[in-house]
Order: C-alpha cells, then sequence, then structure tokens
C-alpha cells in the first residue's frame, strides 16, 4: 500500500470546504496516510479560525476532524533521524522551517507529501525534491 505524508494545510481544508475532494480523496482505502504528531498541535492552535471559517459549530468540526485524524496514522518526529531532520531543513528552510517536519518523515519513509502550499511545492522543487501526492 502507498504511504503519503498529509500537511496541515489540507486537513485544514477538508475541514473548512463541506463538499471536498480532499475529503473523498481521504477516504481512500488503498492510500495510507501519515502525518508527524506536528500536525495536531498546528490545528488546536488554530481551531477557533477553523470552526469559525468552517461556518460550522464547534461540535461538528471536532467531530469532522475526529474521523479525518482517524485515517492518519501519527509518527513522533523523535523517531526520525537526525541526518534526515538536517536534509528537510536544509530543503525547507527558506520557503517555511515549520514545514520540516512534514518533509523529514516523507525523505525517512520514501514517500509523497500532499501539501496545497504552491510557495512550499516551488521552493522544494527548486532544491531537487519533487515527490507530491495528486488527488
Amino acid at each position: 500500500m502507498k504511504w503519503v505524508v498529509v500537511d496541515t494545510n489540507i486537513i485544514f481544508s477538508a475541514l473548512i470546504k463541506s463538499e471536498s475532494r480532499i475529503r473523498e480523496a481521504l477516504d481512500n482505502p488503498e492510500i495510507n496516510f501519515c502525518a508527524p504528531n506536528y500536525l495536531i498541535a498546528e490545528i488546536f492552535k488554530h481551531r477557533n479560525k477553523i470552526v469559525e471559517l468552517s461556518k460550522g459549530t464547534e461540535e461538528e468540526v471536532t467531530e469532522l476532524l475526529a474521523k479525518l485524524l482517524a485515517r492518519v496514522k501519527f509518527i513522533n518526529e523523535d523517531l526520525i533521524p537526525t541526518s534526515v531532520f538536517i536534509g528537510a531543513h536544509q530543503l525547507c528552510k527558506d520557503v517555511d522551517e515549520k514545514d520540516t517536519p512534514f518533509v523529514a518523515l516523507c525523505l525517512e519513509l520514501d514517500c509523497e507529501l500532499w501539501t496545497g502550499d504552491e510557495k512550499l511545492k516551488t521552493g522544494l522543487r527548486i532544491k531537487g525534491f519533487d515527490k507530491f501526492f495528486q488527488k
């Protein structure tokens, strides 16, 4: 089975847009989705904004979030070797250092990154990383 690292903005989009192809893709049983634990911290940091933008209640958003996250295997960043993190940081530092854990996980698992961040994609491609998931 194929593994794909999910970036936080993908989960944000799935929560905010009621009719979302992202949600459909996340339901694909032929793909295993994973993310660093950092994704959970980012979601909770922005939970009020997510509820506001979704136009749903906090309870509805929390319920949907639980369903989405049930499809994601979370991996402790401490399990990724330091050398891999350093390589990922070199790729991300000129674009957005906060994406380093996601790219590090891609490098460690040798899998694709699913992100909606076009600036990140462009920056990574310039540096030779071109393993992106297309829904």
